[in-house]
């Protein structure tokens, strides 16, 4: 022990040790060497001031390593000054960043369900994949968002290259059409976002949230890309049994509105971004932003509140602008006009136009947009519905399918490739908001009883066997798992029948494995969770080698 205190005690003036009766309470040492960094002529001098007591360093006996106490004090250089020691660090409060959320059990079933649903419907219509980035070069996507461009976050210099998380997309997209020189393609794409928005997590609205898009790149005839992507609408939501309004308006046909009415072209998008709000804001706060904040004058604000609070079917809202001869006047109305009776002829074609509304207040503020524009409502469930069915009637504010806002966007963006490239490639597309979708899902689950989504197909158990029969249903289950059956069995060799019944809680079957039943090469297939009456049903014997086609035809039923 004499070189461990000898190591300690290098670079100290004085050296002591004590008994461990004479140590500080607290610790169970066997004796306690004391050490002092204060000048050794003061210990000579006997009118010397005593110092600050020394500080203890713990010895254990036949041990080498001193467990020192946390001192409070360090004596620092000149006499009669102190330093303190540094503050230990706050604890770190343990939480995800604002705006994101964690993911786990049965919500990421929900949302997996909800993804490989967007993926059949994109295949079904030649979708081919890509993948880019999570951030692009800063100037990618500097210019394209308008008044929304302050949401991006911009990333510190790493090397040379200023660099930003991805807002959308779309932009990414057009700067890989214009990279590959790629000149017809039906692109998909699920991945994640990021804005420096508000966030409102339980209306769905984060800070990181996964978008899927569909894109249609391309030289077409008019309006027929457009048609398809609205039929891609309403068949991702009738798949999820939603009821929704897909919106619709025409960049050019708002320009022209906006035109007709006074506003000046360097004021079309910002105008365009406030008359965006009407659907969260009454018209008359819509107009106080535009007069007080845009500098509008008043009389062409409301000349453009005539406008734009006015909505319906295609040809009814195609109607109501030729009736005025100022609308029908302008160049880029006449040509959204004929777009929109050429659409409305498709979209009753492919059996989507019941789900449209023509409406003139949407203006979707991003600059790219110059052509249709859309947006997709969820219908909440009728009140009056509601009431015939007994249901008590709750305030919007109860209802996530009131609060989410709009959970699908998009439209036709002709010149943001040639932006980056030498040549122009017309596009149309639809972005999927994915978690305000899986909030109106989640919500449907819980009023369903508690329903829930089915994380397993099959439990396997066993009965009335001291040993548990780990290895039968080891075998078994490992036989389903074969078959892409998705089972489970409980972990432990000596099982409970009442606690695996509860393991199976939302499991739509169960494999009862018994000791005469195995040594008959059978096994019992018994289809849990029906409610009252359902514990007099024992199932049904079949053979080890039938049942996979058993359970198959179980879960198929």
């Amino acid at each position: 022990m004499l070189p461990a205190i000898r190591s300690i005690a290098r670079g100290y003036e004085r050296i002591a040790i004590a008994p461990a009766s004479r140590c500080q309470a607290g610790s169970p040492p066997f004796f306690c060497l004391y050490l002092t960094k204060t000048p050794r002529r003061q210990f000579l001098s006997s009118n010397s001031t005593p110092q600050e007591p020394p500080h203890p360093l713990t010895m254990e006996s036949g041990s080498s390593t001193p467990i020192p106490p946390a001192p409070k004090m360090v004596p620092e250089g000149k006499e009669g000054k102190e330093t303190k020691l540094p503050a230990r660090p706050a604890a770190v409060q343990i939480k995800v960043p604002k705006g994101t959320r964690d993911w786990s059990g049965a919500e990421l079933v929900v949302r997996e369900n909800l993804f490989k649903t967007l993926n059949d419907i994109f295949k079904r219509h030649g979708g081919t994949p890509l993948d880019t980035p999570v951030f692009e070069l800063k100037e990618i996507l500097a210019g394209k968002y308008g008044e929304d461009s302050r949401l991006i976050y911009d990333l510190e210099d790493q090397g040379g290259e200023l660099c930003s998380l991805r807002y959308d997309l779309t932009v990414p997209f057009a700067r890989w059409l214009a990279m590959t020189g790629t000149q017809q393609v039906k692109r998909s794409q699920i991945a994640k976002v990021y804005r420096r928005d508000q966030p409102a997590i339980a209306r769905g609205r984060f800070r990181e949230f996964y978008q899927c898009d569909f894109d249609i790149a391309g030289v077409y005839d008019s309006m027929i890309p457009d048609s398809e992507i609205l039929s891609i609408i309403v068949e991702v939501f009738e798949a999820l049994n939603l009821d929704i309004t897909i919106k619709l308006n025409h960049r050019k046909i708002l320009d022209g509105l906006f035109t007709v009415a006074g506003v000046p072209t360097e004021k079309i998008r910002p105008i365009s971004s406030a008359v965006d709000k009407l659907d969260k804001m009454p018209w008359a706060d819509v107009k106080k932003e535009m007069v007080e904040e845009k500098g509008l004058p008043e009389e062409v604000a409301d000349q453009i509140g005539v406008y734009v609070q006015n909505k319906g079917s295609i040809l009814e809202m195609v109607d109501y602008i030729k009736k005025d001869e100022k609308l029908v006047a302008n160049e880029d109305i006449k040509a959204g006009l004929d777009d929109m009776v050429r659409l409305a002829s498709y979209a009753g074609a492919l059996n989507v136009d019941k789900k449209i509304s023509f409406d003139l207040s949407l203006a979707r503020g991003l600059d790219y947009y110059t052509g249709l524009i859309f947006e997709v409502i969820n219908q909440p469930i009728n009140a009056e519905a509601a009431a015939a069915d007994g249901k008590a009637k709750k305030s919007k504010k109860d209802d996530p399918a009131s609060q989410v806002g709009s959970i699908a966007a998009g439209g036709r963006y002709d010149n943001l490739v040639g932006m980056y490239g030498k040549k122009q490639i017309p596009c149309v597309g639809i972005s999927f908001g994915v978690d305000r979708i899986f909030t109106i899902l989640n919500a449907r689950n819980k009023k369903e009883k508690g329903k829930r989504e089915v994380e397993l197909d099959v439990y396997v158990m066993a009965a009335g066997a001291g040993d548990g029969m780990i290895l039968e249903r080891m075998a078994i289950t490992r036989q389903l798992w074969d078959a892409g059956i998705r089972a489970e069995f409980q972990p432990k060799v000596k099982v409970k029948m009442v606690q695996q019944f509860k393991n199976a809680e939302g499991v739509p079957l169960g494999v009862i494995l018994g000791e005469e039943e195995l040594a008959n090469g059978q096994v019992r297939v018994k289809v849990l969770n029906q409610g009252q009456g359902a514990e007099k049903d024992n199932g049904k014997l079949v053979a080890k080698e039938d049942l996979v086609a058993e359970v198959k035809k179980l879960l198929a039923a």
